[in-house]
């Protein structure tokens, strides 16, 4: 006859297994059970990685900021470039200019100078001209006014106006001074009264009707003779009768 066993029997009358011996001791000193080499790897692997995803993580923080730093840097000195450039290139503009304002200048003070001169140049023509319109008119007219044209060639000789008075009181008395003057005696002739008359020839074949040509050789021979008009005077002055 089979044994009875009741249907409902309650479970936790069943019997446990029983812990192995490992298990019982780690229970009764509370330590934890140790993982197994593979868990403790996988577990290392992931707090390395976790470090290197750290490390990682500042090192490109690191160059974040380097490249930052280095952009900002850059920045700074292309500002800076950039403002010297321009510094140097407003430099160069105002050299420039300085350069064309003084060549301009220069052109300027040449174009004024040139025409400075040319006015000058012009007015000097004019007043010459004007002289030898003067000088032809004066010796045209030297047989109306010989003393004109005597006073007009003085300074070629070297005569200061100081000797006109000498010379026209000695031409005075020695023929008034008349260009066809002649001394009856002696044949002395023309206003310097020269003896003989054709001496004069040295200064013009018209000697006998031109006082300019007898004025010019008159001058030369007191030059010659006695250096100034004032010193034939006086010698004339001191002869009796008066010659020079």
């Amino acid at each position: 006859m089979a044994r009875y066993t009741a249907r409902h029997a309650p479970r936790h009358a069943a019997a446990r297994p029983e812990r192995s011996g490992l298990r019982r001791a780690l229970a009764a000193t509370g330590a934890r059970p140790v993982l197994a080499s593979g868990a403790v790897a996988a577990v290392l692997a992931g707090g390395a990685l976790a470090v290197s995803v750290g490390e990682s993580q500042a090192r490109a923080e690191a160059m974040t900021f380097a490249v930052d730093g280095l952009t900002e840097q850059t920045s700074t000195e292309q500002l800076a470039a950039e403002e010297e450039d321009a510094a140097r290139v407003a430099t160069a503009r105002t050299d420039t200019n300085a350069a064309r304002s003084a060549v301009a200048a220069r052109e300027a003070e040449r174009a004024r100078l040139a025409a400075a001169k040319a006015l000058a140049a012009r007015q000097a023509k004019a007043k010459a001209a004007a002289r030898a319109a003067e000088r032809k008119r004066i010796v045209a007219d030297a047989k109306k006014d010989p003393k004109a044209a005597a006073r007009l060639l003085m300074p070629e000789y070297g005569f200061g106006q100081g000797q006109w008075s000498c010379l026209e009181r000695l031409w005075i008395g020695e023929s008034g001074w008349k260009w066809n003057a002649e001394n009856p005696s002696s044949g002395a002739y023309g206003i310097p009264q020269s003896l003989p008359a054709r001496k004069m020839a040295a200064m013009g074949d018209d000697y006998r009707t031109n006082p300019v040509t007898q004025i010019r050789w008159g001058l030369d021979y007191i030059k010659k003779a006695y250096g100034t008009p004032c010193n034939a005077l006086s010698k004339w002055n001191s002869r009796s009768p008066h010659w020079y």
